[in-house]
C-alpha cells in the first residue's frame, strides 16, 4: 500500500519513522511518502492561504496550490482522505475498508480548512474523497488526526504486526465488543491478583471469561455497541449474562431495560 501526506508542517510526521509504522516502512511493507504543500506553491512567499470569501475570521487554504499538489501526488485508484472535524467518525470499520486501497493520500488542512471545492473538484473528477473525524473536538490542523488513521490503517497490512491473532482480539476488532482487561507476570501486585482462571490452564474457560469481560466493558462503557450487536452472533452464555446486564431481545435487536423507579 501507498500513503502520501500532504502538510505545511512535514515535520509534524516524523512520528511515522517510529515503531511499527516505522519499520512497515523499512522493510517496504508500506510506501508512505510525506509532502511539504508549499513545494506547489509559486510565490516568493510560498503562500498557502488567503481571507474566507464573504468575510470572517481566519484563514482559508487556497485550491489552486492544493490541486496542483494533489495533481501530482494522486494515482490511479488513488483515495484522497481529508481529516475534519464536520466529517464522519473513523472507526475500526473505516480503518478495516481503507486498508484495501491501493493508495491513501491524507490532505491536511490548517487554518479554517481547506477551501471545499478541492473535495468537490476531486470528487466530480471520479476520485474517491473520504473527509473523516476522529472526535467531536477541534485541533489546529490535520496532522495530529491523519498520524491516527494511518496508524490504525498501517497495523492491519499484512506483515506489519508480529502476532496477526492480535488484531482479532482487539477492542472493536472482536464481533462489536471492547476488548477484555489484560494481564501479565508477577502473579500478585501490590496485593492485587491476576484472576485465577487464566492460571488455570483451561483454554475454554479462559475464553469463556474473557468473551464475559468484553461484554461487560462494553455493556458499561458503551451501551450504543451493545445495542448494535448482530443478535444471531450471540450463543446462550452470551445471553443469559446480557439479561443480568438489562439487556434483552426484542424484534430482533437488543434494548436495554430502565430499572424500575
Amino acid at each position: 500500500m501507498r500513503i502520501d501526506v500532504v502538510s505545511i508542517f512535514p515535520a509534524y510526521l516524523a512520528a511515522l519513522d517510529l515503531s511499527l509504522v516505522g519499520k512497515a516502512r523499512t522493510a517496504g511493507l508500506l510506501d508512505l511518502r510525506v509532502h511539504d504543500l508549499r513545494d506547489w506553491t509559486t510565490d516568493r512567499h510560498r503562500t498557502v492561504d488567503d481571507t474566507p470569501a464573504g468575510g470572517g475570521a481566519g484563514m482559508v487554504m487556497r485550491p489552486d496550490v492544493w490541486g496542483t499538489a494533489l495533481d501530482d501526488v494522486l494515482t490511479e485508484g488513488a483515495t484522497l482522505v481529508v481529516p475534519t472535524p464536520s466529517g464522519p467518525s473513523f472507526t475500526q470499520r473505516t480503518a478495516e475498508e481503507w486498508a484495501t486501497r491501493p493508495q491513501l493520500v491524507f490532505a491536511c488542512g490548517r487554518y479554517e480548512g481547506i477551501d471545499a471545492r478541492v473535495a468537490e473538484h476531486y470528487r466530480s473528477a471520479g476520485v474517491r474523497v473520504e473527509e473523516a473525524s476522529i472526535g467531536d473536538y477541534v485541533l489546529n490542523g490535520g496532522e495530529v488526526a491523519a498520524l491516527v488513521m494511518i496508524e490504525a490503517v498501517a497495523r492491519l497490512l499484512p506483515g506489519v504486526l508480529g502476532n496477526p491473532e492480535s488484531v482479532v482480539e482487539e477492542s472493536h476488532s472482536v464481533a462489536g465488543l471492547l476488548e477484555y482487561p489484560v494481564y501479565t507476570k508477577p502473579p500478585t501486585w501490590r496485593d492485587l491478583e491476576v484472576p485465577p482462571v487464566l492460571m488455570s490452564g483451561h483454554h475454554g474457560k479462559v475464553a469463556r471469561w474473557r468473551r464475559d469481560q468484553a461484554i461487560e466493558r462494553t455493556a458499561a462503557r458503551r451501551p450504543d455497541m451493545v445495542a448494535a450487536l448482530d443478535v444471531d452472533s450471540l450463543d446462550k452464555k452470551d445471553r443469559a449474562l446480557l439479561a443480568q446486564l438489562g439487556w434483552h431481545v426484542r424484534d430482533g435487536a437488543l434494548h436495554h431495560d430502565a430499572p424500575a423507579e
